[in-house]
């Protein structure tokens, strides 16, 4: 396979997720899932069976990166609740290697169906923007470790950082949207790790993936994806202390439903 054509486009949509990684609070595995998936399938000699694995499992190691690129900043402005953050870690651990390892046993087309639906969902639900009861609150320590675990499993099942789950989860317990963003991009760490471990073991027998790959993880990629993710991140975490995040969450939301949309289509046209 060559790599050298496919650098370009690497780095830009490392650099694009990385930026809205670090903006969101997000792990950026909804962009990089559905567009790694494109340039997988365009780029010559992935296996066909494996292409969605192999972007679920490149898409979430690149996370451990733009979390700690991202995390570093949101923590100097003071926007990491790590009462929080101790409290959800036990189960979005358990969550994350619970839904990697049922990951690993899905066919790449179910799992396709399920990641554009979930997609959708998420779009839906950050477009919308529905704000919680003034009276709400962070249920207590149990609550928030059984949130984790729900939050860990989905977000290993399609290889995003949490950020999706979590900020949303927050906000609606009238989290201050700041905070919400950096205590996710702490989160989205544990994560990370949890679900690149499950996709590395449980793609590790695979004899049909050739060299340059550890499990579902493609190195060629992860390097580039890596480089340019790194940089944005940080950009992208100190604009969120700055800007309106209602308005960008309405953008996101928009990019998110055209990337459904076309997977969507790619599944459609088989």
């Amino acid at each position: 396979m060559t790599l050298l054509p496919w650098i370009p486009a690497y780095l830009a949509l490392g650099a694009f997720a990385g930026f809205f990684a670090g903006m969101l609070g997000i792990g950026g595995g909804l962009i990089m899932v559905p567009l790694l998936t494109m340039i997988f399938t365009a780029q010559s000699g992935f296996p066909e069976g494996e292409i969605l694995h192999a972007a679920l499992g490149t898409s979430m190691a690149v996370i451990i990166f733009t979390s700690i690129a991202s995390l570093r900043v949101h923590h100097r402005h003071g926007a990491v609740l790590w009462s929080v953050v101790l409290t959800i870690n036990p189960g979005i651990l358990l969550g994350t290697l619970a839904g990697s390892s049922l990951a690993a046993q899905i066919p790449a087309r179910p799992l396709a169906v399920f990641f554009t639906a979930f997609v959708i969902l998420m779009a839906l639900q950050m477009g919308m923007d529905i704000k919680p009861k003034a009276t709400r609150e962070l249920p207590g320590r149990l609550g928030v470790a059984a949130a984790g675990f729900v939050i860990g499993g989905i977000s290993a099942l399609v290889a995003i950082g949490g950020g999706s789950l979590t900020v949303p989860f927050l906000t609606w317990c009238n989290v201050r949207v700041q905070q919400a963003i950096g205590t996710s991009a702490a989160v989205g760490l544990p994560i990370a790790l949890g679900g690149t471990a499950g996709y590395v073991f449980n793609g590790w027998e695979h004899t049909d993936l050739s060299a340059g790959y550890l499990g579902y993880v493609y190195l060629p990629a992860l390097t580039l994806l890596i480089a340019a993710s790194m940089l944005t991140a940080r950009a992208g975490a100190r604009m969120a202390q700055r800007l309106p995040v209602k308005t960008l969450k309405r953008i996101f939301a928009a990019l998110l439903v055209l990337l459904a949309a076309k997977m969507l289509w790619n599944l459609l046209r088989f």
